[in-house]
């Protein structure tokens, strides 16, 4: 049941994304005074037809598309040959252009209105930075860093967002130097800082805490669970223990983590609290290679002001860019072996499987998986503006490339010569199609 669901929420917002594409076309081509014979929303059998000015509306049953007829059909289903000077193959090359951007356009823009409509209902996240701790591989940079700062660029890539600065400074190598472009809040001005990561061996109990008991009785980490491996395979520690200090340090004390990274002990003493009794033993930690924080804190914002709200505009804004820059970095990791090429290709299939496991979270509220289905087709009208403007039959860039070569050479493209380009393009998306599909299966197969 989970899947039919998944496959309906899929086809609506497949439908509605593409609807809205082909209005973007309709409604630059009734403002540029250009005729149009018919708007079909959604694909098949008509549910629902009417006529206003002089253009035919259907609403139809399949929420797989939609499209817009610019041109007079024969009974034999042809284009009718007509000089009509209303008619879009008859209108100047810089309209007809507008008239095929204007699909990709209305996505781009959808894509940032769903994502402003979001960050100002729940926040948003900023590139802006706090001011960085001096145990910190920024906090080399600190009486040059203050909170608000923005940082512009990760190792040469220009980022725009939280989410392609995030995508990046996770994809470096992090026993590397990490160079970053701050923008000073203060002066305006753009400084070079080059993080160099401190390489130690650092403890670990192999456990998971929460920092603060439920009920407050204990001050200290809270024991969750325990690895069988602790302390060589035979863990001191259990479940519901509170860890009170290690090696006479307590771990609420501020400056704890600081401590913990720097001791070396071979033996730890842990004191902890089991069943209300404070009890001392020792502990073989066990020893991995990690590097000191990178000290980059992004400030999250609420959108509670006019300022805050220009700001998630901004943002909101810049979405489409940061989201090109995040599939540019993954074809580079693509190219570098690092990622396998069909986990960051999707098709109809991929999209269903994440919507499905969406659906199917039951840990998730009903709020919180609505957040993560808005979030995913606003990401989806973004990608379909890049997709759309592939010099592929069927998408607005195969008319956008004839209309930009004819607008270069004076001369409309002879027939051959579009046929040629057609044959690539149809080509282009059959590979397309099957590279979807297999990596939509692959991903089921061998997961992510």
């Amino acid at each position: 049941m989970q899947i039919v669901t998944s496959i309906i929420v899929v086809l609506i917002m497949l439908g509605v994304l593409a609807t809205l594409h082909e209005l973007g076309h309709f409604w630059v081509a009734r403002l540029l005074k250009i005729k149009v014979f018919e708007v079909s929303l959604f694909v098949g059998p008509k549910l629902l037809k009417w006529k206003r000015n002089g253009v035919d509306f259907s609403v139809r049953a399949i929420p797989l598309g939609a499209y817009v007829r610019f041109s007079e059909i024969d009974e034999n289903g042809y284009a009718v040959d007509s000089k009509d000077p209303d008619l879009l193959v008859n209108q100047p090359r810089f309209k007809r252009l507008l008239v095929s951007l204007a699909g990709p356009f209305m996505n781009l823009v959808l894509g940032t209105l769903i994502f402003l409509i979001m960050f100002c209902t729940t926040g948003f996240t900023s590139t802006r930075i706090f001011k960085p701790a001096e145990n910190t591989q920024l906090g080399a940079y600190a009486s040059q860093i203050s909170d608000g700062d923005t940082i512009t660029s990760v190792n040469g890539v220009r980022v725009f967002s939280s989410y392609d600065m995030i995508f990046e400074i996770d994809s470096a190598d992090p026993t590397k130097d990490m160079n970053l472009t701050i923008k000073s809040g203060e002066t305006g001005k753009n400084f070079d800082v080059t993080l160099t990561p401190i390489i130690r061996k650092r403890p670990m109990l192999l456990i998971t805490v929460e920092n603060k008991n439920y009920d407050n009785s204990y001050e200290g980490w809270k024991v969750f669970s325990v690895d069988e491996a602790q302390n060589e395979g035979n863990p001191v520690l259990k479940p519901g223990d509170d860890i009170l200090s290690i090696n006479g340090k307590a771990v609420d004390d501020e400056d704890f983590e600081d401590f913990l990274y720097n001791t070396t002990d071979e033996v730890l003493t842990v004191k902890y609290n089991r069943d209300g009794k404070e009890t001392e033993a020792e502990l073989i930690p066990k020893y991995v290679e990690t590097v000191n924080p990178l000290g980059i804190y992004p400030i999250g914002y609420s959108v509670n002001s006019a300022d805050t709200f220009f700001s998630a505009f901004g943002y909101a804004a810049k979405m489409p860019a940061s989201l090109f820059n995040i599939t540019i970095r993954g074809i580079k990791d693509i190219i570098a072996g690092k990622v396998k090429a069909y986990n960051l290709v999707s098709g109809p299939i991929g999209i269903t499987t994440m919507v499905n496991d969406v659906v199917a979270d039951e840990e998730d509220t009903i709020a919180d998986k609505l957040y993560i289905l808005v979030m995913l087709s606003a990401v989806i009208s973004i990608a379909l503006a890049f997709s759309n403007l592939l010099p592929i039959p069927g998408l607005d860039g195969i008319q956008i490339i004839f209309i930009v070569v004819e607008m270069v050479i004076g001369r409309k493209l002879s027939e051959k010569a579009e046929a040629r380009l057609t044959v690539v393009g149809f080509v282009i998306i059959v590979l397309l199609l099957i590279l979807a599909f297999v990596s939509d299966i692959l991903r089921i197969i061998f997961g992510y």
